[in-house]
C-alpha cells in the first residue's frame, strides 16, 4: 500500500509549503521532491490566492503530478483561477487578486507558461481522488459517502464548496452547514477549505486546513498513520478567519 502525506491548502504559502516537505522527509532531486521510503504526496486544493508565492506553489505541485508523486484535487480557489485563465468574466477578489498581481509581472511567454501548466494540472485532475482500494478520499471541501463514485454538477459543487445553504456570511463567503458531523462511512476523508485552528478528526473525516495563510499552521495528515505533522505560517495571524465548530 503507498503512503500518502496529504497536505492542506497552501494558498500560496510557498515557503511553509518547502519546509513542511522537508519536515516530512522529502529530498529535492531535479526540482522535485522524493520520499527515501517511497511516500507520495496529496494535495487538498486551493494552491493559490492570498498568499505571497502562488505560482511557484503552482509549478511545483504540477512538477510533482507530472512525475507521478503526488495526488492533486481542486479546490474553490483553483477553479476560480481556471475561469480566470479561460478568460472568464470572474470577480478578483477574496484573494484572487494576489495571485493576479503575480501574472501581471510575468512576461507574455511566462504568462503563457503557467496558465497552461495550471491548466492541464486542473484537466487532467478528478474533482475528488479515491485511493487506497476505497479507504481514503481526498476531496477539497469534503463529500458524502454516499456521492463517492458520482461525477454530477451537485457533486462538483459539493468538493469545491462544501455543503452551502444559499446564504452568506457578513464577509460575502457562503454558509457552510457541518457535514462531517454526520459522516457515517468507513473510508477516511480528508479536506480542507473551511479553516480550523488545529486538524478536526470528526467519524472517519479530517479537515487539515489550518488556516496557513491566516498566520496558523501548514499541516500534512501522514496516511495511514494518521498522524499530522505541521509547520508554523510566517503570515500575520487573523483570528476572526478561523470557524470554532466548539461553538456551534
Amino acid at each position: 500500500m503507498t503512503k500518502i502525506d496529504i497536505i492542506g491548502d497552501i494558498h500560496g504559502c510557498y515557503d511553509e509549503l518547502i519546509a513542511l516537505l522537508l519536515s516530512l522527509g522529502y529530498q529535492k532531486f531535479d526540482n522535485i521532491f522524493v520520499h527515501p521510503e517511497g511516500r507520495k504526496l496529496g494535495f487538498v486544493g486551493d494552491l493559490t490566492d492570498r498568499g505571497p508565492r502562488s505560482l511557484e506553489v503552482i509549478n511545483l505541485v504540477a512538477s510533482l503530478v507530472e512525475n507521478n508523486q503526488a495526488y492533486y484535487v481542486p479546490g474553490n480557489h483553483c477553479d476560480k483561477l481556471y475561469r480566470y485563465f479561460l478568460g472568464r468574466n470572474v470577480q478578483i477578489r477574496h484573494g484572487l487578486e494576489t495571485t493576479v498581481a503575480e501574472l501581471q509581472q510575468l512576461s507574455k511567454k511566462e504568462y503563457e507558461d503557467i496558465r497552461h501548466t495550471f491548466m492541464s494540472l486542473v484537466e487532467h485532475s478528478p474533482h475528488y481522488h479515491v485511493l487506497d482500494t476505497g479507504n481514503l478520499v481526498l476531496a477539497h471541501a469534503g463529500i458524502r459517502s454516499e456521492d463517492i463514485g458520482k461525477t454530477t454538477k451537485k457533486v462538483k459543487s459539493f468538493v469545491l464548496y462544501g455543503d452551502i445553504t444559499g446564504e452568506t456570511n457578513p464577509d460575502g463567503t457562503p454558509v457552510r452547514r457541518d457535514w462531517a458531523k454526520h459522516h457515517q462511512g468507513q473510508q477516511w476523508i480528508v479536506y480542507g477549505h473551511t479553516p480550523v485552528k488545529k486538524p478536526r478528526f470528526v467519524h472517519h473525516s479530517v479537515n487539515i486546513d489550518t488556516g496557513c495563510v491566516f498566520g496558523g499552521n501548514l499541516t500534512a495528515l501522514r496516511y495511514p498513520e494518521m498522524d499530522t505533522v505541521q509547520v508554523p505560517s510566517m503570515q500575520p495571524f487573523v483570528a476572526e478567519k478561523f470557524r470554532s465548530f466548539d461553538e456551534e
